[in-house]
């Protein structure tokens, strides 16, 4: 019986390597979600750690690799990979939505008042926060978004 060329994708990763996690564009793949040219190049400028970007941000990032890129194509994209569940859209201060492409693993964010900078935290006992019946309201709850606010290290240190 011949062997496939192909690798089995079931089979237990090498001992001692940790699975690598499919990334933004490994998961639209398996949705089938059409790869045009420009819609590959947003989703790859969203893509990272920490990645809060405001759509005028991808824009720019995004007509850097691909100059026809159009405006239009970057906010379409957008909602649609938030439609998806792909990216998370944020409105955390008064200021233009961010989009967060760490939309599948449960986290808060610790966001600097002076300059905006977002990370992403995950914190200890969040498990223990709970709403009693009475002060939800009669609201079914999906989820729990909580932000901490201080001065990243930057400013901390310009404001000395």
């Amino acid at each position: 019986m011949a062997r496939s060329a192909k690798p089995d994708e079931s089979a237990p990763p090498l001992r001692g390597t940790a699975p690598r996690k499919p990334s933004l564009l490994d998961r639209v793949r398996l949705r089938w979600w059409r790869l045009a040219a420009q819609r590959r190049v947003v989703a790859e400028v969203v893509v990272g750690d920490h990645v809060h970007m405001i759509a005028e941000q991808v824009f720019q990032a995004a007509v850097a690799r691909l100059p026809e890129v159009s405006r239009a194509t970057v906010y379409n994209t957008l909602n649609q990979l938030r439609d998806l569940g792909e990216v998370r859209e944020y409105a955390l201060d008064l200021g233009p939505k961010r989009y967060d492409p760490n939309a599948l693993h449960h986290h808060h964010h610790l966001i600097c008042d002076h300059c905006g900078a977002i990370r992403d935290v995950t914190a200890a006992g969040e498990n223990a926060l709970k709403l009693s019946a009475s002060d939800r309201g009669g609201f079914e709850l999906s989820g729990v978004e909580i932000a901490f606010h201080g001065l990243c290290p930057d400013c901390r240190s310009k404001s000395r």
